[in-house]
């Protein structure tokens, strides 16, 4: 592969998702950086953060029934997505690698990743939720 040209505006987008802790879409990644890119498209920003992602130096999650998010953390991780605020919150538990070599004992393949996501409604909706009905 060649070399890759070094562009601020790529390292600007790079820093804000891996500075953001709340998996942002592009759309919150160019309203993010315009001010210090004024000139920067939403397409530079989607071009950057497909090639991004093709680098492994960030990762795409498909929420499907809204946009992309993009998440700075690359490991294998899973996701909680709530239904009705549409956050995303990362999942650590080593249950998953276990179930991923259980997984490997039966295919015959090599299974190089995975991707769980879970859904529900978050601590945050479901309190709300209650002090609607209290009110």
């Amino acid at each position: 592969m060649a070399t890759l040209k070094y562009s601020r505006q790529r390292e600007s987008i790079r820093e804000f998702v891996m500075n953001s802790k709340e998996h942002p879409t592009a759309d919150t990644v160019y309203a993010g950086i315009k001010a210090d890119f004024p000139n920067i498209s939403l397409g530079t920003v989607y071009r950057n953060l497909s090639l991004l992602v093709d680098l492994g130096e960030i990762a795409k999650i498909t929420t499907g029934d809204g946009p992309d998010r993009f998440d700075c953390n690359t490991k294998p991780h899973s996701h909680f997505i709530c239904t009705q605020c549409h956050s995303i919150t990362d999942i650590e538990a080593d249950e998953f690698d276990c179930m991923k070599e259980k997984v490997a004992e039966s295919f015959d393949g090599k299974i190089t990743g995975h991707m769980t996501t879970f859904y529900g409604v978050c601590k945050e909706c479901l309190e709300a939720k209650k002090i609607k009905k209290t009110s």
